[in-house]
């Protein structure tokens, strides 16, 4: 991923209130379960990065969470031996909570969302909502991986960028980021990003 390094940089650091940093390590990893899925098959997943105190407040277990208990140092996303974990636990359903530390503090979690005041493009689905209603309602970003292997970033409840991990999907795509946005390709990755006006 080192290739993509100034494409991601670039759409993190446009991100106020997370920590830029920790914001682009979870993007390459959203883009590595993009691209190779899990077990052969494709796989979706969210990752909440930020305001983590709220975002647990708001937010509760679906199971035991798989990394409670373990030391903040075997935690962080930097760590090649979590990032494998991460892929693992991504096929549970629920999200995974960042810290602006880049500790993932907590997997399998179910985000208390509303759809109030969102107004999300059709054809998204709850994990979609889920990411709007929390990057709403909190200080934090959303991350989204689709099981179609379209990566979204999320900010104030609006999709802010979209990364395509492979050239051959930008082909007839249509964006779900409105308003002015720019495009641009590099290494076999598309990230279609909303300007700021």
């Amino acid at each position: 991923m080192q290739d993509t390094a100034g494409i991601f940089r670039e759409i993190c650091s446009r991100r106020s209130g997370v920590d830029t940093g920790v914001l682009e390590q979870v993007v390459e990893l959203a883009v590595e379960i993009a691209r190779e899925g899990r077990e052969g098959r494709k796989i979706g997943t969210l990752f909440v990065v930020g305001d983590a105190e709220e975002v647990m407040r708001r937010s509760k277990p679906l199971i035991l969470d798989p990394l409670a208990g373990h030391p903040a140092e075997s935690k962080r996303i930097s760590d090649p031996n979590l990032r494998e974990t991460i892929k693992e636990l991504s096929q549970l359903d629920g999200a995974f909570v960042v810290s602006d530390e880049g500790v993932v503090l907590s997997a399998a979690r179910y985000l208390d969302t509303t759809s109030e005041d969102l107004d999300l493009p059709l054809g998204l689905g709850s994990r979609h909502m889920a990411a709007a209603s929390v990057s709403r309602r909190t200080n934090a970003v959303a991350v989204v991986v689709s099981e179609s292997s379209m990566v979204r970033m999320f900010d104030d409840g609006e999709i802010v960028s979209e990364i395509i991990p492979e050239l051959w999907m930008w082909d007839g795509y249509s964006t779900k980021v409105e308003g002015r946005v720019s495009a641009r390709s590099e290494n076999d990755i598309t990230v279609v990003t909303r300007e700021e006006e």
